[in-house]
């Protein structure tokens, strides 16, 4: 197991690939502190199959958008596994809804940074405070980071942007304490957020045009980020990974 008793903060971690995740943590020896602010029901569900395959897992709920809600999932983080966090993931984000230039307006917009930029700042800045070195930070960001997006998802291609970018700029600043930091571009992976987002043919006409014909799935990413992780990529940093199936080439 690479992971074993690291400690790891999963933000977003209770379901799709947040929960694939937590549970690949998990398997690669971790003990996983799995972030939700909606479901409890899914969460608790998501500890109990870390803990049933004999892992260690504990559910903290927590709006990433708020200081005060980052310093408590700190607290309980220590609380329960030690001083010391090795791995964080920022999961946490969304693309909330579809609305073009004429239909956004400055709340929509300044919300949708706050759920995928703000959270990641916040959350990495709390976290990098009890990272030793040899810590590992892995954002997950997106294909259309890169290309801008579908119809409607300029805020959220935007604040994608912003989490690549970042994930860069801390790869600079954290080097010198041998913290790593990259991040996952996803393209089309099989999860809720395209069952509500995106509609049933373009998912099928993206899948096709995709070299390998298919979807991805939160398996595919979540053991991608147990890589990233790990010494395994110990001379990795600053790296924004397509994760596409060759969709889209950087």
């Amino acid at each position: 197991m690479k992971l074993k008793n690291k400690v790891a903060i999963v933000s977003g971690g209770a379901r799709d690939i947040g929960k694939a995740i937590s549970i690949e943590l998990a398997q690669q020896g971790a003990k996983v502190v799995v972030n939700y602010f909606g479901s409890t029901e899914k969460a608790e569900a998501t500890v109990a199959e870390i803990t049933a395959a004999g892992g260690e897992a504990i559910a903290v709920k927590g709006d990433l958008t708020k200081s005060a809600d980052v310093a408590e999932l700190i607290s309980k983080t220590t609380a329960t596994f030690g001083d010391n966090i090795d791995i964080l993931v920022n999961n946490a984000g969304g693309i909330v809804a579809r609305k073009t230039l004429a239909e956004m307006d400055e709340e929509f917009f300044n919300y949708v940074f706050q759920l995928n930029v703000t959270s990641t700042f916040l959350l990495t800045k709390a976290v990098v405070e009890k990272m030793g070195e040899g810590g590992s930070i892995v954002n997950l960001a997106s294909q259309a980071g890169r290309d801008g997006g579908g119809p409607g998802a300029a805020a959220y291609a935007t604040a994608k942007g912003a989490v690549m970018t970042f994930t860069r700029a801390m790869a600079k600043e954290l080097g010198a304490r041998n913290i790593r930091v990259n991040a996952l571009c996803p393209g089309m992976i099989s999860t809720t957020f395209h069952d509500t987002f995106t509609k049933d043919a373009v998912r099928k006409n993206v899948a096709a045009g995709t070299p390998l014909g298919r979807e991805g799935t939160p398996t595919e990413i979540a053991t991608i980020v147990s890589f990233l992780a790990s010494d395994e990529a110990s001379f990795l940093t600053g790296v924004n990974m397509d994760t596409n199936g060759g969709l889209l080439f950087s």
